[in-house]
């Protein structure tokens, strides 16, 4: 068999996924149209199941971003969880590690102490103002295809956050804005048959802001991955 070794290599992919991470604050200047345009473009070639491609996607600017955060913000304080895909049953073990050090992460680079319960919530309530971020996406499946729709959504979400990336756009995605799935439909009136997958928040990094200087880490291949022989 013939074998087709392509010129191309995975470092500048390898080089593009260390570039990517989490922005927490953003400036308020808008991404030009065509760059968004672009983005959205590239995360549109994802592979999906029989080439479905369940995601459909709800982008706001300007104003609508505003108003979309104001109201979110203030459903959240009062309001419980009620999302649309079931939530985390519990995080144990090496995964419940992995959360607390981000999380730790986090409140360290805002001088934030784990005793100092208003300030942690005024920091969990920056999830529904989008941090700050001129521009938000909000990712729904198709109710029909189930599990697998919502598998094929989280590519597309990769696909966009590594195409944002390669054009010098921070993101942030966010599955805080999908607990409250109930507001999320009625706000941008998204219809019952779609279900909310998660947002995916946009724009230029305040890279002056100290949450914006902490990154997370990644686990080992051989503890993430395990290869079998033919043996």
């Amino acid at each position: 068999m013939l074998l087709v070794r392509s010129s191309l290599t995975t470092t500048g992919f390898d080089r593009l996924l260390g570039q990517r991470w989490s922005c927490r604050a953003f400036l308020p200047d808008p991404v030009p149209d065509a760059v968004m345009r672009e983005m959205f473009g590239t995360a549109q070639r994802t592979a999906s199941w029989c080439n479905t491609q369940p995601w459909q996607v709800y982008v706001t600017s300007g104003e609508a971003t505003r108003r979309f955060a104001r109201g979110l913000t203030e459903h959240a304080k009062t309001h419980e969880p009620a999302p649309d895909l079931p939530m985390p049953a519990g995080y144990h073990g090496v995964y419940q590690e992995r959360r607390r050090g981000a999380g730790y992460a986090l409140y360290r680079s805002l001088g934030i102490r784990r005793e100092d319960r208003d300030a942690r919530e005024a920091q969990r309530l920056r999830n529904f103002e989008f941090f700050g971020a001129p521009h938000v996406a909000v990712v729904t499946t198709d109710r029909e295809q189930g599990v697998y729709g919502a598998i094929d959504c989280g590519g597309y979400v990769a696909n966009l956050l590594n195409a944002a990336t390669a054009l010098g756009v921070a993101t942030i995605p966010q599955a805080a804005i999908a607990m409250h799935a109930d507001h999320v439909h009625r706000c941008l009136r998204i219809p019952a048959e779609r279900l909310v997958v998660c947002a995916v928040s946009f724009g230029y990094a305040d890279t002056e802001h100290p949450v914006n200087g902490f990154r997370t880490d990644r686990a080992q291949l051989d503890d993430a991955v395990v290869f079998l022989g033919g043996d």
